[in-house]
């Protein structure tokens, strides 16, 4: 399981809560595992949302054609008390 990528850095200073896009078939288990392991952090909470695909219709000259994004999985981690995440170390 990897994690693809930090969208938001920190969400509520006090909490240490960072918010990740993982893989839509991790589970909150692999996720605890793979932060703690990546980061060198003690997990408390993980929390994960389901983001569904945008659908988009155009109108061209050739007739109407339908689209949409991929859907994603958000995965929110809060840290134990104390604890904060260096994101550019491994850069």
């Amino acid at each position: 399981m990897t994690i693809w990528r930090v969208v938001l850095s920190i969400l509520f200073p006090p909490l240490a809560c960072y918010s990740f896009q993982v893989n839509t078939k991790s589970n909150k288990v692999e996720i605890k595992k793979a932060v703690e392991a990546a980061y060198g952090v003690s997990v408390e909470k993980v929390r994960t949302i389901n983001v569904r695909p945008d659908r988009k219709t155009k109108f061209t000259k050739t007739g109407i054609q339908h689209g949409k994004t991929n859907a994603v999985k958000k995965a929110l981690v809060q840290l134990a008390e104390g604890e904060t995440m260096d994101l550019y170390a491994n850069i």
